[in-house]
């Protein structure tokens, strides 16, 4: 993820506690009070305890804890459908907080699109209707909004699907709807609380895949919320991670893998097969460092001075490693082609374990392309092994 991407989201001294007097409670919260003196001692539950966090725009912020952590309490503050008890919700520097109840109606209908556990399909309307329902809402004609929603069908894989009813869909079909409707809604922002726990196995692992290829060409803010650390490692950009309502980490995959903050995120990352569980994304360098051409003389003067060997493209199609060896042999007027050598490109959404036999398979970085075929960066062995390694 571009880390000089801007804020989006910022959150600052966030409290939720529950019950008739939350506010004379908060003090004692604030004092240091321990959930069970504050529940023993009041009656009242600390559910988020002194929540500090930033969410770029474009990335996906993974929010992550057991059950009973304050995930899905703080996913519904970034909303509004609870309010905190003190603190600040700014979304694109505006205190949403200070918003008036018709303002923050427009708010939640343009701002951000939820995607929820258990699909929150409407029975009786049929898929289109289902996915144009966040459009219908805002008062758009359905002539306007069904071209709009049969293209997003289309985009999750159920074309032909529109006039189904969720009755006679698998789950995995289901999820696909409800992110169609998040989507078709236009929204900068989505929520996804716990949206892919209740599919099976495959299905999961597919619905993730999924949206890490939406990803590439939305680059929307996703917020997403699990209880599972090795869907949190694969979906995140960065993954803040939540104990009993309080903030016990935030970093990338990597960070959480190799540096745990405390004994609690270590027992979590410990057990993780990280081949499995991280992608290419998580450790690849940035970089779009190419070659263009197919004679020695169209890429000569352009060879990275730092690099024994660089990629090459030809009408934006990728063709190959050159060594700087190689080059310094050929003549100006010598077609490249013969002296390249193949080594497969990457996606940056490839599980690591797809990738390690392919590293080991060449002694040159790996190439790591998106759909489009377009450069992205390079996967360097060096780094593969840090992360494998124990």
């Amino acid at each position: 993820m571009d880390n000089n991407r801007e804020t989006l989201i910022e959150i600052e001294g966030l409290y939720q506690i529950f019950g008739p007097k939350a506010e004379d409670v908060l003090p004692k919260v604030k004092a240091g009070a321990s959930k069970e003196e504050v529940l023993a001692e009041t009656g009242h539950t600390i559910g988020l305890q002194d929540i500090n966090l930033s969410v770029k725009r474009g990335e996906i912020f993974v929010i992550m804890g057991l059950s009973g952590s304050g995930k899905s309490t703080l996913i519904r503050h970034f909303n509004r459908l609870i309010d905190p008890t003190a603190g600040k919700i700014k979304v694109d520097g505006e205190n949403i907080m200070e918003l008036s109840p018709k303002d923050l109606i427009t708010f939640r209908r343009h701002k951000m699109a939820m995607v929820f556990q258990h699909f929150g399909l409407m029975p009786h309307r049929c898929v289109l209707d289902n996915v144009g329902y966040g459009l219908l809402i805002k008062g758009e004609k359905r002539a306007e909004w069904k071209p709009k929603a049969v293209s997003w069908l289309e985009t999750v894989g159920l074309a032909g699907y529109e006039d189904q009813y969720p009755s006679q869909l698998s789950g995995g079909q289901q999820q696909r709807v409800g992110l169609a409707r998040a989507l078709c809604t236009d929204a900068e922002i989505l929520l996804m609380d716990e949206a892919f726990s209740a599919l099976d196995p495959l299905i999961r692992s597919e619905m993730q895949e999924q949206l890490m290829e939406l990803q590439e060409n939305l680059q929307k803010t996703i917020i997403f919320i699990t209880h599972d650390l090795d869907e949190a490692l694969r979906l995140g950009d960065r993954i803040a991670v939540l104990k009993d309502g309080k903030l016990v980490q935030v970093g990338t995959p990597v960070d959480i893998v190799l540096k745990p903050a405390d004994d609690y995120v270590r027992a979590f990352a410990k057990d993780v097969n990280r081949a499995r569980a991280l992608t290419v994304q998580t450790i690849m360098t940035p970089d779009t460092t190419q070659l263009k051409g197919t004679t020695a003389k169209d890429v000569r003067a352009s060879f990275p001075q730092d690099k024994d060997h660089a990629f090459v493209f030809n009408n934006e199609v990728y063709q190959g490693v050159l060594t700087k060896q190689k080059l310094d042999q050929l003549q100006d007027d010598d077609l490249l082609s013969d002296a390249l050598i193949h080594v497969e490109p990457v996606r940056r959404t490839n599980l690591l374990q797809k990738v390690i036999p392919l590293s080991l398979n060449t002694r040159f970085d790996l190439p790591v392309v998106n759909k489009k075929g377009e450069l992205k960066g390079r996967l360097e062995a060096s780094k593969l092994a840090d992360v494998l390694s124990p």
